[in-house]
């Protein structure tokens, strides 16, 4: 398991990934699908929350979210004016627990601030959905250390406008960076780059 003490003492900055890098994106989506799933109840009676909820987890965890919501369609009948509640849900779900960093991460985050290192959150996927993320996530007081951009802005990696702004604004050189993601995307990303790249799972 890699730590910071093994990390090149030469670098300044760190770029790093939101989902399944410094939070799992499986907890913000199971608390979607937990309101989507209680406000159909509300509005239809049945299925219970409970099923659904249980339906959306056990069909996430086998299939993943692409089409979920035509498969919890399919199951219960649901009527098709509540694909776009669902849609909307991603946006501006409320949730009831606050997303919590990997511990590992969140250690790493600790001694990089600590350490005067630079930290950049560049995330793909929809801006808004990722602010939303971002807004409900606990970082215990990491925040105003972390500079975010959103890749939709530009072009979603692995395109590199988003990390020539990076360069460009914070005066850095490509040697000092490194980014550590969770995913082929990343890893192209980096490449193109030109800078390091870790795979966040060696720190887990």
């Amino acid at each position: 398991m890699l730590k910071y003490t093994d990390l090149e003492p030469n670098k300044k900055a760190y770029v790093f990934e939101l989902d399944n890098v410094l939070i799992p994106e499986r907890d913000y989506l199971l608390q979607v699908y937990y309101l989507f799933s209680n406000f159909i109840e509300f509005t239809e009676t049945v299925p219970t929350g409970k099923e659904l909820t249980d339906f959306f987890k056990t069909a996430y965890e086998h299939h993943g979210s692409e089409n979920i919501f035509d498969r919890a369609k399919e199951a219960f009948n649901l009527d098709e004016k509540y694909r776009e509640n669902f849609r909307k849900l991603h946006y501006t779900a409320r949730l009831p627990l606050k997303l919590l960093l990997y511990n590992q991460m969140l250690t790493l985050l600790q001694e990089l601030v600590i350490d005067r290192k630079q930290i950049f959150l560049i995330t793909n996927g929809d801006t808004e959905v990722q602010l939303n993320k971002i807004r409900q996530t606990e970082w215990n007081g990491l925040e105003k250390y972390l500079k975010v951009y959103f890749a939709q802005e530009t072009n979603l990696k692995p395109e590199t406008n988003v990390f020539d702004i990076v360069l460009n604004q914070h005066q850095l050189i490509r040697k000092e960076i490194t980014i550590i993601g969770n995913s082929a995307v990343d890893e192209e990303f980096a490449l193109s780059c030109g800078v390091d790249y870790i795979p966040s799972s060696t720190f887990m």
